[in-house]
């Protein structure tokens, strides 16, 4: 349809993001430091962010666009805002799961410090002094795993398979410890993970991944799946996969 829209002129925009600040509908983004109109049904036409401009590159046009869709608008702001909340919630340290989820699957970082240790008490009643878990962040299932989260900002991925964490008995301090975790078993999940690795890699500023696998030919899905997600997320991360044998001795 033929309507009024907004035009926004790059060559006068400098930047400043008042415009996209002043949208209520959230049609205008800064795009690689300039104002753009992102939807043409999420614009009313009514031109709010106008008077907010200070360079004057903001006007009416007469165009062919696409109906304004409230609706849209209202699901596009009530997301936006879930998204928000979330973020601050996992910067705090908060447990955060969508509404009506289960609340194990809420994703949370959990900040170790160096010398950090446990006591539990042994089966004769005395005190006995561990190592403390070196997890650092929840969910650890790649099913359940957040595609964007705080810990993944400049993080050293670690994609390992189910059953390596139960042979091999230093896991936590050889591989977990400064590392995010996800793990799994597609055997037992059935499904493909590298869709679900590639949006992680691909959103997130992941700065390596290791892969660990037990020595059983199931698990090459998982090594699979890992280097697939690699390859379609268009980046260059170093990449090591490490395999476990069944006895509890790294092969390679």
């Amino acid at each position: 349809m033929i309507r009024q829209i907004i035009r926004i002129d790059e060559e006068k925009c400098n930047g400043c993001g008042l415009c996209a600040q002043a949208c209520h509908e959230s049609a205008i983004a800064m795009v690689d430091g300039k104002a753009k109109l992102i939807r043409d049904d999420y614009c009313d036409g009514m031109g709010d962010c106008l008077p907010n401009c200070p360079t004057g590159a903001i006007s009416f046009e007469e165009r062919e666009a696409a109906a304004y869709d409230r609706e849209a608008v209202e699901a596009n702001m009530k997301k936006k805002k879930a998204e928000e909340m979330q973020k601050t919630m996992q910067a705090k340290g908060t447990a955060v799961h969508p509404a009506g989820g289960c609340p194990g699957s809420a994703a949370r970082q959990m900040r170790r410090t160096a010398g950090e240790q446990d006591t539990v008490g042994s089966a004769a009643g005395t005190s006995a002094q561990t190592v403390l878990s070196q997890l650092g962040n929840w969910p650890v299932q790649i099913k359940l795993a957040p595609v964007q989260a705080p810990y993944f900002d400049g993080a050293k991925l670690l994609i390992a398979a189910d059953c390596t964490a139960y042979s091999y008995a230093n896991f936590h301090q050889e591989f977990i410890r400064g590392k995010v975790t996800l793990v799994g078993c597609p055997k037992l999940d059935g499904v493909d993970y590298s869709e679900k690795l590639t949006q992680i890699i691909r959103n997130n500023d992941i700065q390596s991944v290791q892969i660990v696998r037990m020595e059983v030919p199931c698990c090459g899905g998982l090594e699979m799946a890992a280097k697939k997600a690699l390859q379609e997320s268009g980046k260059f991360i170093p990449w090591q996969v490490v395999t476990i044998s069944i006895d509890g001795n790294i092969l390679d």
